[in-house]
């Protein structure tokens, strides 16, 4: 099943990232990814993010995929509880899990972040301009270009990922 996840870090955030997509390659096979942007803390008063959407296939389920991920965020460090808005070390979500469409083994499908941030619109209509949104079926490229997201700061920034 084809995968979108997003991928952000504000704490040791180019180590977080680089080892949080090996940690996905490991698991995963081919991980595909997008631009990295900068973007500034939201909800919180914090450090800039690095931000990117990841393409993976797996053929577990959404329950299985979602706890394999919360692994890899715990074996970076970070931990559960949390505030919603606070500083993180890697945080992986899962946006969009084929064209699924519901609360699934506990996960919202898609998640609502894609048409509420630009850190997480951009760099998945970067990915995957023609690649359609499970509801609304519309193109990221042509949501991002309805969107006005001129309040929420967000800068491509050099990043180089072997995998």
């Amino acid at each position: 099943m084809q995968v979108f996840l997003s991928l952000g870090s504000n704490i040791d955030r180019e180590h977080n990232i680089r080892s949080g997509l090996d940690a996905l390659a490991a698991a995963f096979g081919r991980v595909t990814i997008s631009p990295v942007y900068e973007s500034e803390a939201v909800g919180f008063d914090g450090d800039a993010f690095l931000n990117l959407v990841a393409e993976i296939d797996t053929d577990l389920p959404v329950g299985a995929l979602a706890a394999a991920l919360r692994e890899i965020e715990a074996a970076h460090g970070r931990v559960r509880g949390e505030k919603k808005f606070s500083s993180r070390t890697l945080d992986i979500d899962v946006l969009t899990y084929g064209d699924l469409v519901g609360e699934i083994d506990g996960v919202e499908l898609p998640r609502d972040e894609i048409l509420k941030h630009a850190f997480v619109l951009q760099p998945l209509a970067d990915l995957a301009p023609h690649a359609t949104h499970p509801e609304s079926g519309v193109s990221y490229a042509a949501l991002l270009a309805e969107k006005d997201f001129s309040k929420q700061k967000l800068w491509a920034v050099h990043f180089n990922w072997p995998g």
